[in-house]
């Protein structure tokens, strides 16, 4: 018996198969012009049966195009500049920015002042001292500084006026010459603003340096003032010309000197009190006084707040012949130092720009911040220290929110 053959090759495969195999690849060759990716000497043609032959141009090669056989479809695609498809990165979900912490009650005020009164913050201190303050009290979430810059009858600062009409330039002092201006500079690279108290105002006493002055030329009130128990206070009378004319040079000259203050601020003691001999009444002239002194500083400097810390318009009107009512007052802080009246009181401060309490109502701090009408509160540190009332003040404030 013969040995059995081995099949081999194609000769097992069917020729049906074949035959569809030859199809498939004569359509891949027409519709995929695969003839662009071979040289261009060989004859594909060749390889086909004469009746599947192509005609031209369908397999037709590019002219000047030569591409190596091994150059696969994406190679081809990156040489001819042809798009590709890049991956596409899965968005993550932003993360959400945290929003600013709210406000609190007390931060929303539009004024946190304290005073400094004279000589308590700035005597006798460098600019280096005078700039770390006022960052220290705008870390005890203050806002404005009211510093004295008159008392007892003479300027804080260098005056010209002072210096035509008494022959000096100051009160005695040790302020370097630039203090307020550093005072005001830094406050304001801070966000704080500076107002500037006339302490004790039209009011002196005999420690005064122009005392003896005021008496020889007659230009206190007779009597004395007693308002408050313990001090003797005498009164320069406003109706005399040349009282009235100090005044309103001087405070024009201080904001045409210093343009960049906030504010001017005048107290209870632009006033004459009910009791002094004689019963004269002298609302109207106080009054005409106040209005024309407004006005002088207006004209020197229209973007300055010309302000005041006063009794209620009651009380101011009734025993100190300040009726502030009709002066034209920028703003009006009513003072509520008399804690017995303080609900009164706040009926009243309501309606205007805020409060005045000393550093002997703390307790009422969290009363004030949590009273949306009232605007503004200013503490007033009786005790003569102001750097421990401010930090008593951020102590009871963060214990109330």
């Amino acid at each position: 018996m013969p040995p059995k053959r081995e099949n081999s090759g194609c000769a097992s495969i069917p020729f049906s198969l074949i035959i569809v195999l030859l199809c498939v690849g004569y359509w891949g060759f027409k519709h995929l012009n695969i003839s662009n990716l071979l040289p261009n000497n060989l004859d594909i043609s060749k390889f086909l049966p004469n009746n599947q032959q192509p005609t031209a141009p369908n397999l037709s090669p590019v002219p000047s195009q030569r591409i190596p056989v091994v150059t696969s479809l994406l190679e081809k695609f990156i040489e001819t500049g042809a798009p590709t498809t890049k991956p596409q990165v899965p968005r993550l979900p932003a993360t959400p920015k945290k929003s600013p912490s709210p406000r609190t009650p007390w931060e929303k005020k539009e004024i946190r002042g304290i005073y400094l009164s004279r000589y308590q913050a700035t005597n006798n201190a460098n600019e280096q001292m005078i700039r770390e303050r006022v960052r220290y009290y705008r870390a005890q979430g203050i806002n404005t500084i009211i510093h004295g810059v008159w008392g007892n009858g003479c300027t804080m600062y260098n005056s010209d006026v002072m210096q035509q009409t008494f022959g000096y330039q100051s009160c005695p002092n040790q302020f370097k010459e630039q203090w307020l201006d550093w005072l005001i500079d830094e406050a304001h690279k801070q966000g704080m603003q500076v107002h500037a108290y006339f302490e004790k105002g039209i009011k002196i006493d005999k420690n005064s340096p122009i005392f003896d002055e005021a008496i020889s030329k007659r230009w206190i009130v007779p009597g004395v003032d007693k308002t408050y128990a313990g001090i003797d206070h005498y009164v320069l009378d406003v109706q005399i010309p040349e009282v009235a004319n100090l005044f309103r040079k001087i405070s024009a000259e201080f904001v045409k000197k210093y343009p960049t203050i906030d504010a001017v601020q005048w107290d209870d003691y632009l006033g004459y009190h009910a009791e002094l001999p004689g019963k004269v009444d002298r609302t109207a002239h106080l009054t005409k006084f106040v209005r024309q002194m407004r006005a002088d500083i207006k004209k020197a400097n229209p973007t300055v707040s010309f302000d005041l810390c006063h009794h209620n318009p009651y009380w101011g009107k009734r025993y100190f012949a300040a009726d502030w009512k009709n002066w034209n007052i920028d703003r009006v802080f009513i003072q509520t130092y008399n804690d017995a009246n303080f609900t009164q009181e706040l009926d009243y401060a309501e309606n205007y720009a805020g409060v005045a309490i000393s550093d002997q109502q703390l307790s009422r701090l969290k009363e004030l911040a949590n009273n949306p009408k009232i605007k503004s509160v200013l503490v007033f540190p009786s005790s003569g220290k102001p750097e421990e009332t401010a930090a008593l003040v951020k102590k009871l404030t963060l214990i109330s929110n």
